[in-house]
């Protein structure tokens, strides 16, 4: 089902005595800002970048906002020459989905109080209870791999440049890296083949990743339509999934993963699969199916509530539903960019709920009415 990039923004809808209070976190594409709006989808706070484009961001535990961006002076991508020799690494992933150079630590105020450039991370990041922060990074595979990996497609005559798989990897504040898990290497270039509407530039295209306390790490390849969890060491996967399609953001809730299926080309769904079993013990999806849908990014969380915040990403629509799969909260984004093809967009990789009493929060101005210009030029106050 379409929608129109002219349709009402802001909030329009609400169930107050069914949603979860809290404040929702997000960054449009394209934006230099990442904005905090209220149950009544008015800004109550925002960060400016300058040094990067920001990509994605969390509220931290110690009360700063972590954002994994791009730097802003960084080439345009090359542009897609299949018949010619493939570029080198450092510029073949400036043109994959979800390439950032930096993770940055900003304080209330948006001052940086913490830095980790790599020119090679992507999509996502953990930050670990003891200071650490895990990222994503690709890979080049050995040749021998390269050539044993199966499925995806070339383009007609096309000199494919060599497979790239993603490694986890774990620094310490000091940016010293201290741990390091080659995903790839815990694969199987056969029983795992990339899909076969997937180019063959990456085998696997880690888009999302979380942590529980038993140091076990849930991920998503989306070239391959995995879900997987490796084991507390860092030596296996111990559990797989092959039932969802193009998935992003599995996250755990307790025992259970939660995971947003964007799914074919018509609808997605929201999953919450138990790894013992490997079945589905609840299910969102749209009424009809093509009401809800997003072919890329996007994401949901479990709130505290037992309700689920989804962002439809490439819509720009975040809502919230109960268990009983009733809407009682959405908000559609206003704020329009452009992408990197100077195309109107108004997407959003990911959004998410923190409670008032969040660290983060505490002792805050939360008024609208500070950002009342910002609020009225974007139809999210009167």
């Amino acid at each position: 089902m379409g929608w129109s990039i002219n349709r009402p923004t802001g909030l329009t809808f609400h169930r107050p005595n069914l949603s979860t209070k809290g404040y929702t976190l997000l960054t449009p594409h394209g934006d230099t800002a990442t904005y905090l709006i209220d149950m009544d989808g008015q800004v109550v706070h925002r960060w400016l970048f300058h040094h990067i484009m920001p990509g994605y961001g969390r509220l931290l535990t110690n009360g700063n906002l972590l954002m994994t961006g791009s730097d802003v002076n960084l080439p345009a991508a090359p542009k897609d020459e299949p018949t010619k020799a493939p570029l080198p690494f450092e510029q073949h992933i400036t043109r994959l989905g979800g390439y950032h150079t930096t993770l940055c630590e900003l304080d209330w105020e948006g001052n940086i109080v913490w830095e980790y450039e790599n020119r090679s991370q992507h999509h996502d990041f953990y930050r670990f209870e003891n200071g650490n922060t895990m990222v994503p990074e690709w890979v080049e595979l050995p040749e021998e791999l390269h050539r044993k990996v199966r499925g995806g497609y070339k383009m007609p005559r096309e000199r494919l440049p060599r497979l790239l798989g993603d490694d986890l990897v774990e620094i310490n504040p000091a940016g010293i890296e201290v741990r390091r898990i080659h995903t790839w290497q815990l694969l199987d270039p056969i029983k795992d083949p990339i899909t076969p509407n997937t180019r063959r530039w990456e085998w696997t295209h880690l888009n999302g990743f979380d942590v529980n306390a038993n140091n076990e790490i849930v991920f998503s390849a989306r070239n391959i339509d995995r879900i997987a969890i490796i084991n507390a060491e860092g030596s296996a996967i111990r559990w797989k999934f092959d039932r969802s399609r193009g998935q992003h953001n599995p996250t755990w809730i307790d025992d259970q993963i939660l995971v947003f299926d964007n799914g074919d080309s018509s609808s997605s769904r929201i999953l919450e699969i138990n790894p013992a079993t490997s079945e589905i013990d609840w299910n969102y999806h749209g009424v009809p199916f093509q009401q809800f849908y997003s072919g890329h990014i996007s994401g949901a969380s479990r709130l505290s509530s037992g309700n689920t915040l989804i962002c439809e990403g490439t819509s720009g629509r975040i809502f919230e539903v109960t268990q009983s799969k009733e809407v009682v909260w959405e908000w559609i984004n206003p704020f329009v960019n452009n992408n990197k093809r100077g195309e109107a967009t108004v997407s959003i990789y990911r959004a998410h709920r923190y409670l008032p009493d969040h660290p983060a929060l505490r002792n805050k101005d939360l008024d609208p009415r500070q950002h009342a210009n910002l609020n009225r030029l974007n139809g999210l106050m009167d």
